[in-house]
């Protein structure tokens, strides 16, 4: 049986700052929190996608919010538990299980936070496979679950219930709400029985991020690997689902343009290649990195992952946290199957972004 522990929760967190793509929130508190509960409950069960029966009742949990917002409002895993306890109220059901909006940051951590406080086990997946910075923009909604009841929580016991027609509407209507209770809302959604959980989600991402932190800490104690190219390395020799994977880009920071608003953080950033100062990259972002372009030239998009490392250790980049000067690495991972399909794309592709472009697969736009 996998499970969250004391020894692997330090390449969990590595592994979901990975998967963050630049959003999340800072995984340093996240670790801070889920550890502080492993001392109390020593280890965090984790259900495979396809142990799921009809008896499994799983609802999906996450914050709301900017990542720069996180940077001094921190989450609240017992207003999650009030979300969590709300929609149980609505249902007239009890959840026996937790599974993860989202593979990155803050969010992959929240539920087992919670799941260590109501001694539940969190499901081996999640509605994203890696951050998307809206509700909607899930495999559970892509692919049929409901959102109903959508349940947000503050940090002083106020909750607001909602019930909407679509899930892009909940987005649309909950997002002001959060903004109104500081930024941050812990919310509750998609409950789902087991065989709902398995059709829809992203399978088996918490072990993903347990092994990109590990194939990250290993090539830190060699002094021969480069540790941006193992974690390259890593994506595509993955068995059973080898990915494509690329540096894209090895450079400085030059440039962040970045604020917050409408609930989100947005911007750009500009880097220069270490080996030619004429040539830049630039990095567009919507709480989480999101086009990645040369010139007038795309080399990766979402739904495909772009990440930023530092380029000596590894360590990925949010983009509260990038700023001038940093010399990192570009790197893009091929996003899973189920996240490429033209279902998805209406949900996570370019346009959803309000980038007017098709995408494109990672492996047609790279240049190297």
């Amino acid at each position: 049986m996998k499970e969250i522990n004391a020894e692997n929760l330090e390449d969990f967190i590595r592994g979901t700052a990975f998967l963050g793509t630049g959003g999340g929130g800072d995984p340093y508190i996240g670790r801070l929190m889920v550890q502080q509960e492993l001392e109390k409950c020593g280890a965090i069960t984790l259900l495979d996608p396809d142990e799921l029966t009809k008896d499994h009742f799983g609802i999906s949990l996450a914050c709301m919010g900017a990542p720069t917002a996180f940077v001094e409002k921190l989450p609240n895993a017992s207003a999650m538990i009030a979300s969590m306890e709300r929609a149980e109220k609505e249902l007239e059901r009890k959840f026996n299980c937790i599974i993860p909006l989202e593979a990155g940051g803050i969010n992959a951590t929240i539920p087992l936070v919670v799941a260590a406080r109501l001694g539940l086990p969190v499901v081996d997946g999640d509605g994203m496979g890696r951050a998307f910075p809206e509700f909607q923009m899930t495999t559970f909604n892509i692919y049929g679950a409901d959102v109903n009841p959508f349940v947000m929580s503050d940090d002083f016991g106020n909750t607001v219930l909602l019930n909407t027609d679509a899930a892009i509407r909940t987005e649309r209507y909950g997002r002001p709400v959060c903004v109104q209770m500081g930024g941050i809302s812990q919310c509750a959604s998609y409950p789902m029985d087991g065989p709902t959980m398995r059709e829809t989600c992203v399978p088996r991402t918490v072990s993903l991020a347990i092994e990109i932190g590990c194939a990250i800490r290993e090539a830190r104690s060699s002094v021969s690997a480069d540790v941006c190219d193992a974690v390259v390395d890593y994506f595509k020799n993955a068995s059973p689902n080898p990915r494509f994977a690329s540096v894209l880009f090895d450079g400085k920071v030059q440039d962040v343009l970045r604020e917050t608003t409408a609930g989100f953080a947005v911007g750009r950033a500009k880097l220069t290649a270490l080996d030619d100062p004429g040539v830049e990259m630039v990095i567009t972002f919507q709480n989480e990195y999101s086009r990645a372009s040369v010139g007038d030239r795309t080399l990766a998009i979402v739904p495909d992952l772009i990440t930023i490392l530092d380029r000596e250790t590894g360590e990925p980049i949010t983009t509260e946290t990038l700023g001038y000067g940093q010399r990192v690495k570009v790197v893009a991972i091929a996003a899973a199957e189920n996240m490429r399909s033209p279902e998805a794309l209406e949900f996570i592709g370019p346009r959803a972004f309000s980038i007017d472009e098709d995408f494109r697969k990672l492996e047609t736009l790279t240049w190297q």
